[in-house]
């Protein structure tokens, strides 16, 4: 039996680096005690789909050029993204025996442009689909020979007369969503400038004396983790025929949030402000645990994590341009049966707005050395994890072909049970997930079900 064609064919592979003439000489940045908890992660990835009605030599020709040329302008700001991290150089604690991000003048960035033979609008719709038909379009960070870790790679796929997917690889060490989202904007502002040397964006902060670290928190944390992996258990092996995994995209329109709003004041009748998040968490997090009843109908608590922004929070404050990580953990709980009665959307809302206040007391920063330790226990009990925010605006990204018509995390897939969130092409919220098909129609099922409640 033979395989199928593969609907994706590799056209070109560039090597973007800065412009010779202005690259920075070389630099080290020392992670801070926000990045190396992502060290033995992977890369966020992202698929940014644009309608191009318009041949593929077209693109080559008139718009590759200009999106090399202005990638190249643009990581003159974010040259950390063209190095890698390496291991710390000596034992003893000092900004040397810190993993760094190392960045040479002449390094650069694996750009891939492939075009596709699939149905742009299939690939790129909301409704569920196999999640494998969007694998070929999501780059894949090289490997290195040294043990370094590069930390971008990116590709662009034209659909032919129809369209064009931007796939973003983005090491999660090296910066969180804020930062890759405003390498992104910077990106395509500088391709909508054409050739001028100017940037209409603010460049990012890359000095990480600006995150504060009076308590060593970096030397704390990497103990832990390295205490956590010796006394980790051997993985299991994999199954033998894992299920069908579908990827699809929900929204819920400003208006359902609002009464989301108003319901859940009301329950908790203390005036608390309720926010646009967390109503959408609590929605998605009632659903998901009703389509994997097969998994909680033996349990009494279900669990939420999620990532605070860190940037106005902390003392002293950190300018919102920094360029690395800048997060740390929210921890929710609820009872199962809360979640699944007739008011548990508004129970999750509630626990979801006491667990954000409650890092008010105490500071942002207390119990950190636990942090890790906490995720890890709550791994076997399938918590719902939040990836994105709709604060990024990414579907603002613009590159001279209009807003993207569609935005898919597709590294969500490799944490279950996680949801990814942005905001709204038409306002409001606009979740995705990648789920078992049978547990995808059971969530589908009961998010419209919930949203005509709220109509």
């Amino acid at each position: 039996m033979t395989s199928s064609p593969s609907p994706i064919t590799l056209l070109h592979h560039f090597q973007v680096s800065l412009p010779p003439d202005s690259a920075p000489a070389a630099a080290a940045l020392p992670l801070t005690f926000f990045d190396i908890v992502w060290l033995p992660t992977g890369p966020v990835e992202r698929l940014l789909f644009y309608r191009f009605p318009h041949p593929t030599s077209h693109f080559l020709s008139h718009h590759l050029p200009l999106l090399t040329s202005s990638l190249s302008r643009a990581l003159l700001l974010f040259y950390p993204l063209s190095g890698c991290v390496s291991p710390p150089r000596v034992p003893s604690p000092s900004p040397d025996a810190k993993f760094q991000i190392r960045f040479s003048p002449g390094d650069s960035v694996p750009l891939d442009v492939a075009e596709s033979s699939e149905d742009f609008d299939r690939i790129s719709g909301d409704y569920p689909r196999a999640f494998r038909d969007l694998h070929s379009m999501v780059p894949r960070l090289p490997i290195a020979d040294d043990g370094s870790i590069p930390l971008m790679a990116l590709q662009i796929t034209v659909f032919p007369n129809q369209g064009v997917a931007l796939g973003v690889a983005v090491h999660h060490v090296a910066c969180d969503d804020s930062s890759s989202i405003h390498f992104l904007k910077s990106w395509a502002a500088a391709a909508i400038g054409g050739h001028s040397k100017e940037s209409p964006i603010s460049p990012p902060l890359t000095d990480r004396t600006a995150i504060a670290d009076p308590d060593s928190l970096y030397f704390k944390i990497l103990a832990e983790m390295q205490s956590l992996q010796s006394s980790a258990p051997p993985s299991s092996p994999p199954p033998d025929l894992p299920p069908e995994l579908v990827i699809a995209s929900f929204a819920i329109g400003q208006e359902q949030i609002e009464r989301l709003k108003r319901g859940t004041s009301a329950r908790s009748g203390d005036g608390a402000r309720v926010s646009t998040f967390i109503v959408a968490c609590a929605f998605a997090w009632a659903c998901l645990v009703r389509a994997q009843a097969w998994f909680y109908s033996t349990k009494k608590t279900a669990y939420l994590l999620f990532s605070v922004e860190c940037r106005g929070r902390l003392d002293p404050l950190v300018p919102a341009s920094y360029f690395g990580n800048c997060l740390r953990p929210c921890f929710v709980e609820v009872g199962v049966r809360d979640l699944l009665n007739g008011e548990g959307v508004f129970a999750a809302a509630e626990a979801i707005g006491k667990a954000i206040k409650g890092l008010e007391e105490g500071g942002v920063l207390k119990g950190a050395e636990g942090w890790l330790q906490k995720i890890i226990s709550l791994v076997p009990e399938r918590p719902m994890s939040i990836a994105g925010s709709p604060r990024y605006r990414v579907y603002d990204v613009d590159f001279g072909w209009g807003k993207p018509m569609k935005v898919e995390m597709t590294s969500i897939e490799k944490t279950p049970g996680t949801i990814s969130m942005a905001e709204g092409r038409q306002g409001g919220i606009e979740m995705g997930l990648v789920l078992p098909k049978p547990e995808m129609e059971a969530f589908g099922a009961c998010f419209r079900d919930g949203l005509k409640l709220l109509l």
